[in-house]
């Protein structure tokens, strides 16, 4: 147990899903505060951060808009006046008491009446802040009532005590110039120079580049020893669902096909990969594979990453069924379904009556019993790890494996990273989508943005604003959902109908805003990334991304994949809070191409140390630190170091475990 931290911060941690020291010790920064030395007023520049010292002129005045209270008082020094702004806090006013001197520290805007102003800035004495002065300090994620302070102090506490121990061999560390195990998670937390962060984060990476690539080779030398007894063989149904289609087949799905149609007649158990954009139709290959299953008289089933997702899969094929008579008998199953709804079921795929089985994490439940399961799909699969798609696989006997996913990754890394698989890219779209026309602007463009927003809202389109965070107080300076509804409530006429949706919903909620915005009953949806799968309105035809300089390019293609599904021409706007004018590069990338495969070369190009702390590629490849694009380089060594323990068998000191957070999970916060 943590000193202090008792039942009321204890729920506080466990809704940052902190529920052990090791996951404590894995909520790493997301940035850092560098107490550089205060700046005049004169100095000031928008959109950066700074230090200053000033005297309060005047008293704080307070004001309501709406439900908002909003304080305001002014500051000096010899150089100029500044405006200080500060949202639901009017006992401020009895800190600020006019003459008083503090450091006031935030990030600088100027409003149109070229006014300078800080919202929300730290106070700190100027005691206080000579002792912070030259240092850096972890910004974590937070939750409402858990303090930036709460978690350090924490932190601090569990590097003192915990005894971390080494278990890389001194050769290795040595060849691949990494700190040490120990080093690495004093530094990352508690930096006292951006040398220091880099080189601990660099040793983290490593770290779970490692353990991920020795998981990952050692199935590939699985993979090559499953041999198939009873082999599929070809099913003319699939050629003539091909032929009946109304659309025909891009040449790409045509070469995709083939090679999966031969592995799945062959000796050895497939085990391919699906790389392809969003819309270059990897869905109806793999109906195609889950057919000629089926017309073996066998199981295949296709676990998707949401229950959306899965009940969107199972919808379009019942269609393809009874539209094209179909020999097959799809299920759905999925985690929200009633106990006795999941009992059916399991009766249904015990006995083989159902050959299809669509679902999410539910189908690889230890009470679901497969007949004669001989196909397994994953949809999205960076989404699931490779322990999951072997829970998965092990329900039948040497199964045959297909992946999806729409993440493009550069060549040169997906040869790395699924080295267990055989891959297959559809590099090309049907000519009949519109290309989606994009654009990058400031915050000046928002009043233009909402303007069209409304004009497409009149001719009966729906709109996306993918918003960063969840809550306020989590990063600093981000837009997030819940104020961020609130505003666009303001903003448009009642008429238009606002909801909000992001991934610490409840799943049946979640389902529940889905569903309606799907029945076109929402007409904005406010979100996180968790649309980023899993959602298919044709009929929405605008996304505006705000912050999007903090997301990485593969992710931001991913978010613009959620619109130009329809016939109707579609839009997606990135908006940058980078209000000092600069032109960011990686967005212009997106602003001039469609084409994912070129978009995720260049994210590998235009990556760097700058980019360190931005919104990570989303749960790619469940990684808690790693980010393949900016530490590449890093991931090649990781290889090299995978083949080296397995060639060599190196001894790894197994008093330490790849991820120590496994090792002391039982240690309660």
């Amino acid at each position: 147990m943590i000193k202090g931290v008792g039942a009321k911060t204890t729920a506080l941690f466990s809704k940052l899903h902190i529920e052990t020291v090791g996951d404590l010790l894995y909520h790493f920064p997301h940035d850092y505060d560098h107490f550089e030395e205060p700046v005049t007023i004169s100095q000031l520049e928008a959109g950066k951060t700074y230090s200053i010292i000033a005297a309060v002129i005047g008293t704080p005045a307070t004001v309501r808009a709406k439900n908002l209270v909003i304080t305001r008082v002014k500051a000096g020094d010899s150089t100029g006046m500044i405006q200080l702004t500060y949202f639901r806090m009017p006992y401020i006013k009895s800190t600020l008491k006019p003459g008083m001197r503090f450091v006031f520290r935030g990030m600088v805007k100027k409003t149109g009446q070229n006014v300078i102003t800080m919202e929300h800035p730290r106070i700190f004495s100027l005691e206080e802040y000579s002792k912070l002065a030259g240092t850096m300090q972890p910004k974590y994620g937070l939750t409402n009532g858990l303090t930036n302070h709460m978690i350090s102090k924490c932190m601090r506490e569990v590097l003192d005590q915990l005894p971390i121990e080494e278990y890389l061999p001194q050769e290795m560390t040595d060849a691949y110039r990494l700190m040490s195990l120990p080093a690495a998670f004093e530094k990352i937390h508690f930096p006292t120079a951006a040398e220091e962060m880099l080189n601990a984060r660099k040793r983290l990476v490593f770290d779970e580049f490692l353990a991920f690539l020795i998981q990952i080779k050692r199935q590939k030398e699985i993979n090559e020893t499953l041999f198939v007894d009873d082999m599929l063989s070809a099913a003319s149904e699939t050629d003539q669902l091909i032929e009946a289609l109304p659309y025909e087949l891009t040449n790409a799905q045509k070469r995709v096909w083939r090679e999966i149609e031969q592995d799945l007649q062959g000796h050895t158990a497939m085990n391919r990969l699906i790389q392809g954009d969003v819309g270059s139709g990897k869905t109806i290959l793999a109906f195609l594979a889950l057919l000629l299953c089926a017309c073996n008289g066998r199981q295949g089933c296709l676990m998707a990453p949401t229950e959306v997702l899965a009940a969107q899969h199972l919808e379009s094929l019942m269609q393809l069924k009874e539209t094209y008579d179909l020999p097959v008998n799809p299920v759905l199953l999925i985690g929200s379904m009633t106990a006795k709804q999941k009992r059916e079921v399991y009766e249904e795929i015990a006995s083989c009556r159902a050959n299809v089985i669509i679902g999410t994490h539910a189908l690889i439940q230890e009470k679901v019993r497969y007949r004669d399961l001989s196909l397994v799909i994953t949809d999205e699969q960076h989404r699931f790890g490779v322990r999951q798609r072997e829970l998965l696989a092990n329900k039948g006997n040497n199964v045959h494996i297909l992946v999806m996913s729409a993440t493009p990754i550069p060549r040169t890394l997906a040869i790395v990273l699924y080295g267990d698989l055989h891959v297959s890219v559809l590099d090309e779209l049907p000519s009949n989508r519109l290309p989606i026309k994009n654009c990058v602007v400031n915050t000046d463009y928002r009043p233009k943005a909402y303007a069209f927003m409304q004009k497409q809202i009149d001719a009966g389109r729906q709109v996306y604003v993918i918003c960063p965070m969840v809550e306020e107080g989590e990063m600093e300076g981000l837009e997030n959902v819940t104020d961020y509804t609130d505003k666009l409530k303001q903003v448009f006429p009642e008429s238009v109908r606002i909801a909000a949706l992001h991934g610490k919903m409840k799943a049946a909620v979640k389902q529940e805003i889905m569903d309606a915005f799907a029945a076109h009953q929402i007409d904005i949806l406010v979100s996180t990334t968790v649309i980023e799968v899993g959602i298919n309105v044709p009929n929405a035809t605008v996304m505006m991304v705000e912050n999007a300089e903090r997301f990485g390019l593969a992710q931001l293609h991913q978010l613009r994949g959620r619109v130009g599904r329809g016939k109707e021409q579609s839009f997606c706007i990135f908006m940058t809070g980078d209000e000092s004018g600069g032109k960011n590069k990686r967005l212009d990338v997106l602003n001039r191409s469609n084409d994912g495969f070129f978009i995720a070369n260049e994210d590998l190009k235009l990556r760097g140390p700058g980019d360190l702390f931005g919104i990570r590629q989303s749960g790619l490849m469940e990684f808690a630190l790693a980010d393949i694009y900016q530490d590449s380089d890093i991931l090649l060594y990781a290889s090299q170091a995978a083949d080296e323990v397995l060639d060599r068998k190196a001894v790894l000191n197994e008093k330490s475990p790849f991820f120590i957070k496994k090792s002391i999970d039982y240690r309660t916060i």
